[in-house]
């Protein structure tokens, strides 16, 4: 007759890795008070006798961490999705975290969330919204696994030091610009605030199309949120009679602002003028449908659990790092002016609409 095999328990991995059986338990709970090193043998016993320590835990629980946003914005809402999907499908709770700190300048000394400092604290981290480099350095001091969204960070830090999943703005804000040129557009104003490294990203990569093109960039100035920041800048750019051409709006969201502003002063888009987004969470809604940069923010969330579940079970991985290409969306709200008069929304229509506003 023969014998059923013995599961394998935590005195087992802690006979192996000559530990107590305690520091094996505090090790499969996240215990932020365990010597690396004696942490790192536990896992590597653990892994020879084909156990996982996080199954024997009764809440696997990675959190997100929403940084420096009143509430999840439209990319926001939708990386999250991405998150709890991967959670979800691999047997993790998902617990959702509001934080807040200064960004300018950015704090390289803060203090995690409450929750996150005690022995009860959740698993792993992702960090969603904007952070400081700050943020990075406390999570790794307390030994929590994290993930961070590359593309939200503020501050001077090192990409290859941290599990990171990036956009790849900067190509798609070069691909959207050049495609407003192919269109006939030559007076094109970018619309975001450069003090977050998105809008600086995706603005820098704008001047230096232009540039490439014989062109002079036209940069907004203005610095507020979102909606409000496309809808303030593109008040301001019809106060000021300029020639334009085209906006080129830092995200959808920034696009919605500006939509409404030019159909308060009655200026239609795209036959006065044309618009594009970046992101593609509002294009599809927006009408005319705004031609947009898309970003896949949920597949970018998916990664990121996968990453910092990856980092919960292999302590000692190299770090992780994936940069997902953008994909051009073209829409109605570009209108191709190659055989019109370069400057489309001249001084003499601005004045049509002033008048009329």
């Amino acid at each position: 007759m023969s014998m059923m095999a013995k599961k394998t328990t935590l005195l087992d991995v802690a006979r192996l890795a000559k530990v107590s059986l305690a520091t094996v338990s505090r090790v499969a709970n996240g215990h932020p008070r365990v010597d690396a090193d004696i942490q790192t043998r536990v896992l590597a016993a653990a892994r020879q006798l084909d156990l996982d320590l996080g199954k024997t835990k009764k809440s696997r629980t990675i959190a997100f961490v929403l940084g420096n946003c009143e509430f999840p914005n439209e990319f926001q809402a939708r990386l999250l999705l991405g998150v709890e999907d991967y959670c979800g499908q691999n047997g993790w709770d998902l617990q959702f975290l509001s934080f807040r700190c200064e960004l300018w300048p950015p704090n390289d000394e803060l203090q995690l969330p409450q929750v996150l400092a005690r022995a009860s604290r959740p698993d792993g981290v992702v960090l969603g919204g904007v952070h400081t480099a700050g943020m990075l350095q406390a999570l790794r001091s307390a030994r929590i696994p994290f993930s961070v969204l590359g593309n939200n960070l503020v501050g001077d830090w090192n990409p290859e030091e941290f599990d990171a999943v990036f956009s790849d703005d900067r190509r798609g804000a070069t691909e959207i610009t050049e495609y407003l040129i192919g269109q006939g557009h030559r007076e094109i104003c970018f619309i975001g605030d450069e003090r977050l490294p998105w809008y600086a990203r995706c603005g820098e990569a704008f001047r230096t199309t232009m540039h490439a093109a014989a062109l002079q960039p036209l940069v907004s100035e203005i610095r507020s949120n979102d909606r409000e920041l496309g809808y303030l800048a593109a008040k301001s750019l019809l106060a000021s009679r300029g020639s334009l051409s085209a906006v080129f709006a830092g995200n959808d969201q920034t696009a919605a602002g500006v939509y409404r502003a030019f159909q308060e002063f009655g200026v239609r888009v795209p036959e006065d003028i044309s618009v594009v987004g970046f992101n593609d969470t509002l294009g599809s809604i927006l009408f005319p449908g705004l031609t947009t940069s898309r970003e896949f923010p949920e597949e970018q969330g998916r990664h990121l659990a996968e990453f910092v579940l990856r980092r919960i079970q292999e302590p000692g991985l190299p770090p992780q790092q994936m940069l997902i290409p953008t994909q051009l969306i073209r829409r109605d709200s570009v209108r191709n002016v190659a055989t019109l008069p370069p400057a489309a929304f001249s001084d003499a229509s601005l004045a049509k609409v002033l008048e009329r506003a």
